[in-house]
């Protein structure tokens, strides 16, 4: 059997980072019509749903790297919309190993222990192609907190967060932001947007996969003084490619 195991460095990059929100839905948003993301995947522990991931090929899944922890194995659930019933869609399948992108990208690519079927209730979604740029309309989605101080959402939700320049990524995040692997976000009160229990899911621009969830304020994912950020996918791409080919 496999379990989750986390490496030694991630602890120093978990404290080097405390905004990252581990514990981990979507604020505000809207219910995503059943089954209209089937790239999405919930990682769970123990039946408990943990965090966001990505189906990128049958067999791997793009998650964020604080999403391991060390207690029970790590499943993940394939084609749900509500994550609290055995839905006929639905796909279990354990992670047999994880790959950690670098100590920096807060990206993991975990192994199944065995290809996922496809349907239209479970697809993959492709590597992202072209940029992102400052004002572009981005999807994300998730199972996470649906308030700031509440827990996570039975259904699947999603909302809409706009591209932030990276000058002002920089200025507010300062040392944990790097322009050359992250993306940031703005997004509004009524428009909603990620919290705990989104991390590792997906930031969707132009219909095409662009970040992984990372982390938000420590103290309120809400607050708008402080913009979203993910991970850019795109900046990953030759060493994803590679771990799936090994």
């Amino acid at each position: 059997g496999s379990v989750c195991h986390v490496a030694t460095r991630l602890a120093s990059v978990l404290l080097a980072c405390p905004a990252l929100s581990g514990s981990a839905g979507i604020v505000g948003g809207r219910e995503a019509k059943p089954h209209s993301r089937p790239y999405m995947v919930s990682v769970q522990y123990r039946g408990v749903h943990s965090c966001g991931g990505i189906l990128i090929q049958r067999d791997f899944v793009l998650t964020a790297a604080h999403c391991k922890y060390t207690w029970g194995s790590c499943t993940v659930v394939l084609g749900a919309h509500d994550i609290t019933k055995k839905e006929r869609t639905q796909q279990r399948i354990e992670v047999d190993e994880y790959f950690e992108v670098t100590a920096l990208s807060n990206t993991l690519c975990p192994q199944l222990k065995k290809k996922a079927k496809l349907s239209k209730n479970v697809k993959t979604i492709g590597l992202p192609e072209g940029k992102t740029s400052a004002n572009m309309k981005c999807a994300v989605a998730g199972w996470g907190w649906t308030t700031a101080h509440d827990c996570p959402s039975n259904v699947l939700k999603e909302a809409t967060e706009n591209i932030e320049a990276t000058s002002n990524c920089e200025n507010i995040w300062q040392q944990y932001f790097n322009s050359d692997h992250m993306i940031c976000t703005n997004f509004t009160k009524k428009s909603g947007g990620i919290c705990r229990g989104d991390s590792g899911g997906p930031l969707i621009c132009k219909n095409k996969l662009q970040g992984v969830t990372a982390y938000t304020s420590p103290e309120d994912c809400t607050d708008l003084s402080y913009p979203h950020v993910f991970t850019k996918v795109r900046f990953f791409i030759p060493w994803i490619k590679e771990t799936m080919k090994k």
